[in-house]
């Protein structure tokens, strides 16, 4: 602890001292702190007059403080114990560990002798200070305590059932499966993923446990394990919160859950499978529109955006997205519809689900109990006088002939298919029982879309390329290449967020009598890239050159065995 809170000097005062700012800077941010209510030093952070670390090791050098990365530390789960996440994430404070008698506590801002005098108060200890940075402090928070709340969940649940499998659930049991334990551990469960950053939880019965992993940027991590006797309360808690049918375990069942985390809106889709050992279940979370739907945010780049340009500035035409599940196809829809959005152009969807709501499009959601399908919804969409169509996904020939006709009698039509590349789209349409003159007619073009992990910026690291790896991938002699290290930004990982790579292919003249004579897809590729197509391995590896993604992370996600 340090002396009296009159020994203490402001923030301010202590950052002209040392150097780092100008009195006229400190001035600029001491108006915008009183305009916004924020504390100084984040307000210095947010004007990018000063990092973060530089605030630590200013005050560090007036009091002598140690600065901890806390990427490097491993929590004392009794220390959390004594502190309540609301508080901390308010105090911007964690408790990290024990110095003999008293209790570490990590940081932001220690002239706050407030926060230093109740900390003692309400843990009991002595407090030995450290310095860590806000973003730090924070994540350590998320990641820490949304552990520690589903690891006591689970236990609970377990101590709860006292062994015993439910079976042959009754209206009465399936009342008692919404009490306490089970609904505090399936709610940790979803909130833990969603503050992850994650995608799909996976809840897997084992033969001894219940697994629980969740995706995030694209890779699976495992998050916890359950007592294998909560495995049936824990799928009829979701059953039920999905308004599916808890006594049936014999056949799959989808349904669809809609709810609010920390005032956040959120929509999930629930999928739930038989397997040997019980229902294994997954909840895909939901994108929501964040306001970042241009191609900038998309990480398209100048050369591909030129390529998209001339495909979606025809006026009729389909044009395809193409990738697997979870590859950003539909954002990437989204964005370029909402460049063509205005009042002049009348646009009508029809999506399973209707996954990011936008102003001005009239989006038809599938109902296929109903007998709404994209077939069906797209025949009655060409009864609305529409100008652009956008067809959620073609899954059979039916939904491609409807969308086919509709792109050649005058229509602009977006649409998503599952195929392995751009190329490959194009035949895969001709498989579907479509006729090649039709499909050189209708389609404008395709991309193809893929999800690379972006390095963490936190703890990226650039390292020499060795010799044959810049043989094989034809790199600069001496290229640096990088890669994270792993922090608590990344939880460990190395990455953080994803980036789309692309593979653009325009309809020319000669693609369209390739297509139309059958040719072989070797042929299309050879004659897309002299035509200025840049295939999905390019497209990652020039960000791998960029220091944005890691050649491991290229060659998982876009390797292919034809080159």
């Amino acid at each position: 602890m340090i002396g009296s809170e009159a020994n203490m000097k402001r923030l301010g005062d202590i950052l002209i001292e040392s150097g780092f700012l100008t009195a006229a800077e400190l001035a600029e941010a001491l108006s915008v702190q009183k305009e916004s209510g924020k504390r100084l030093g984040e307000v210095i952070t947010e004007m990018g007059l000063m990092s973060e670390f530089d605030i630590l090791r200013a005050v560090s050098s007036q009091y002598s403080y140690p600065i901890i990365d806390l990427t490097s530390i491993d929590v004392d789960p009794k220390a959390l114990d004594l502190l309540n996440e609301k508080y901390c994430t308010e105090n911007v404070v964690v408790p990290i560990g024990f110095d003999g008698d008293n209790l570490v506590v990590a940081i932001d801002d220690p002239l706050n002798i407030l926060v230093q005098d109740d900390l003692q108060f309400r843990t009991g200890y002595e407090i030995v200070l450290m310095l860590a940075t806000r973003s730090g402090i924070l994540d350590t928070i998320k990641v820490n305590y949304g552990k520690m709340s589903s690891s006591e969940a689970a236990k609970e649940l377990g101590e709860d059932l006292a062994g015993e499998e439910i079976e042959g659930l009754s209206d009465e049991i399936a009342d008692q499966v919404n009490s306490a334990p089970v609904v505090k551990l399936v709610n940790s469960m979803i909130d833990f993923a969603i503050r992850a950053g994650s995608s799909d939880i996976h809840i897997e019965p084992m033969e001894d446990r219940v697994r629980v992993r969740i995706r995030i940027d694209g890779v699976m991590q495992e998050i916890m394990s359950n007592p294998v006797n909560a495995r049936e309360a824990i799928t009829t808690r979701i059953k039920i919160l999905g308004g599916m049918n808890i006594a049936e375990k014999r056949i799959p069942q989808d349904g669809r859950i809609q709810t609010e985390i920390n005032g956040t809106p959120v929509d999930m889709r629930v999928s739930i499978l038989p397997t040997i050992w019980g229902e294994k279940t997954v909840i895909r979370i939901l994108a929501k529109n964040d306001g970042n739907l241009n191609r900038r945010y998309l990480g398209i780049s100048d050369h591909n955006n030129d390529m998209i340009n001339k495909i979606i500035k025809v006026p009729q035409g389909i044009c395809l997205i193409s990738g697997p599940t979870g590859s950003g196809k539909t954002t990437t829809l989204y964005t370029l519809l909402s460049e063509k959005n205005t009042p002049e152009v009348n646009i009508i969807t029809v999506e399973d689900p209707v996954e990011i709501r936008i102003p001005g499009l009239n989006q038809v959601q599938v109902n296929a109990k109903a007998g709404m399908t994209f077939a069906s919804g797209l025949r009655s969409i060409l009864r609305q006088d529409p100008d652009i169509i956008l067809v959620g996904e073609i899954r059979d020939g039916e939904t491609a002939e409807i969308a086919m006709r509709a792109a050649i009698t005058g229509h602009l039509v977006f649409s998503t298919i599952h195929t392995n590349d751009a190329v490959s789209s194009i035949n895969r349409l001709v498989d579907m029982g479509l006729e090649p003159y039709m499909v050189s007619s209708a389609l404008v073009g395709v991309v193809a879309q893929r999800l690379v992990r972006r390095i963490c910026t936190n703890c990226r690291k650039p390292y020499d390329a060795e010799e044959d790896v810049i043989n094989q991938y034809g790199f600069e002699p001496g290229q640096k290449l990088y890669k994270g290290e792993g922090c608590t930004d990344c939880n460990g990982s190395g990455y953080r967020g994803r980036i789309a790579i692309h593979e653009v292919v325009v309809i020319t003249k000669g693609m369209k009598v390739l297509l139309e004579k059958r040719a072989p897809e070797e042929d299309m590729r050879q004659l897309a890239v002299k035509e200025g197509t840049q295939m999905l391995m390019d497209s990652a590896l020039s960000l791998v050159v960029e220091g944005i993604t890691t050649l491991d992370e290229a060659n998982r996600v876009a390797y292919s065995v034809d080159g």
